[in-house]
């Protein structure tokens, strides 16, 4: 059963809901057939007893024409035929309904074909017996007038009704047992169907309980977790907030002191010493920039989003404006496509662009000539992903995870300077945007960065 541990929801309710399914239609086929089987009885048996009433009609109908054939013989009084000829008039009325009633079993047809030719005998030896008493008078029928005319005939018709009868009879009691055996099925069928239907319906009920409680249950530690989770990322960026603080005041001291040191011994200094001073006071400046960078990194956690309607061209302008200072003196060749309007922070999307931009510029800085193309690489109804690409000295993919990562460099500090924090900002801004981030990129072959951004909604 792990396989069955395996299956979500709802293919557990699919399938249950299945197997009820297939058991109504099981149980409406077999009760159907049951049915099917109870009508075909229902009307057997009506023939059954009409064909057991047949048989005493013509039995007392035959008797009475032999009564009144008889009384004719013995006082010749023509009176006394009018019923025999009646009988003989509707006989073969009487044995063609016999026929219908018994067209499906082939006892009964031979018995009922064997009736036929003893009646029809029957009614040819009164038949002779009458016209040998009106030729001859009743001394001519005397013999048959006591014995009574077709008198084996008779019996035979009688034994044969008889043996008719218990035939009928025998199959009416095997239909009526199947009947009821079959109404007994139905009835039994139908309820382990309910009961099994009941116990189907009782388990998805247990299992749509049973995983509501389950996600319930995993929802309520879920939000447990999130507000531990975010009651510590407060409390951390309360404390990195208060450290970057607190250290900026030891570092402005350690620069500092080093700059007096440094001027007020002068000349006194070797160049070692010297060189002790400015490394001092570089690593100083540096762990500033990386404390206003781990700053600015906790604040865009915590800072609140503006939605509207950002120009990425116009935004794009106003980057390279403010980064002037850093194109002086570059060889640099742009390659600006045309940009859609997005929905975002102008503020937060202005420094995703000024990351991006500045560190195309920073790596291109070992070209003759660095080509920095800004465009669009793919753009759906609802977003647009959008890309930096530079020829710069690039990167090795196998390190590409690494990039966006907190502190994370791929170059060292001496060819490249920099903190790590402008690409983990990049993708922090980006996802509360509800956009993915990605790079591609080779060694010496230059590196492209894509995100993606939600098209700005049109007014029509």
């Amino acid at each position: 059963m792990e396989w069955f541990d395996h299956w979500s929801i709802e293919r557990r309710v699919l399938v249950g809901f299945g197997l009820v399914f297939a058991g109504i239609v099981v149980i409406s086929a077999i009760s159907y057939r049951n049915t099917i089987i109870l009508i075909e009885n229902s009307q057997l048996d009506t023939k059954s007893h009409e064909l057991v009433q047949l048989l005493g009609s013509v039995e007392d109908t035959l008797g009475a024409a032999e009564s009144s054939h008889r009384r004719y013989l013995v006082t010749g009084d023509e009176s006394y035929l009018s019923s025999y000829r009646t009988v003989v008039e509707r006989m073969p009325e009487y044995l063609r309904y016999l026929r219908g009633l018994t067209n499906e079993g082939g006892q009964q047809q031979n018995l009922v074909a064997t009736l036929e030719q003893l009646i029809t005998r029957q009614l040819e030896t009164e038949a002779k017996s009458i016209a040998q008493r009106k030729k001859h008078g009743y001394e001519g029928v005397r013999h048959l007038a006591l014995s009574g005319a077709g008198k084996n005939e008779i019996d035979e018709i009688r034994r044969r009704m008889t043996e008719l009868d218990t035939v009928e009879q025998r199959a009416l009691q095997t239909r009526v047992a199947q009947s009821a055996g079959s109404t007994h099925n139905t009835i039994a069928l139908l309820g382990l169907g309910a009961l099994l239907q009941l116990v189907l319906l009782a388990s998805v009920y247990f299992l749509i309980h049973h995983d509501v409680t389950g996600r319930r249950r995993v929802a309520k530690e879920l939000r447990s977790r999130g507000e531990l989770l975010q009651a510590a990322n407060k409390e951390l960026e309360a404390f990195s907030y208060s450290v970057s603080h607190d250290l900026r005041a030891p570092l402005r001291h350690i620069d500092g002191y080093a700059a007096l040191l440094s001027k007020a011994a002068g000349d006194t200094l070797n160049d070692k010493a010297r060189r002790y001073l400015e490394t001092i006071s570089g690593s100083a400046k540096q762990m500033g920039q990386l404390i206003d960078d781990l700053l600015v990194f906790s604040r865009m956690g915590r800072q609140d989003m503006l939605h509207t309607t950002v120009s990425l061209d116009q935004l794009i302008k106003t980057v390279l404006h403010d980064l002037r200072l850093d194109l002086q003196g570059r060889a640099i060749s742009w390659t600006m496509h045309p940009l859609p309007n997005v929905s975002g922070d102008p503020a937060m999307l202005r420094q995703v662009f000024v990351n991006l931009i500045s560190n195309a510029l920073k790596f291109t800085a070992t070209r003759p000539e660095a080509k920095i193309e800004i465009g669009v690489a793919t753009q759906g109804p609802t977003d647009v992903e959008v890309f930096v690409r530079d020829n710069g000295v690039g990167f090795d993919m196998q390190y590409v995870d690494k990039l966006f990562g907190v502190f994370q460099r791929l170059h060292r500090n001496d060819e490249f300077e920099g903190t790590g924090i402008g690409l983990a900002n990049v993708r922090r801004i980006i996802h509360r945007h509800g956009g993915r981030t990605r790079a591609e990129g080779g060694v010496d072959q230059g590196a492209t960065f894509y995100f993606s951004l939600p098209l700005a909604r049109s007014l029509s």
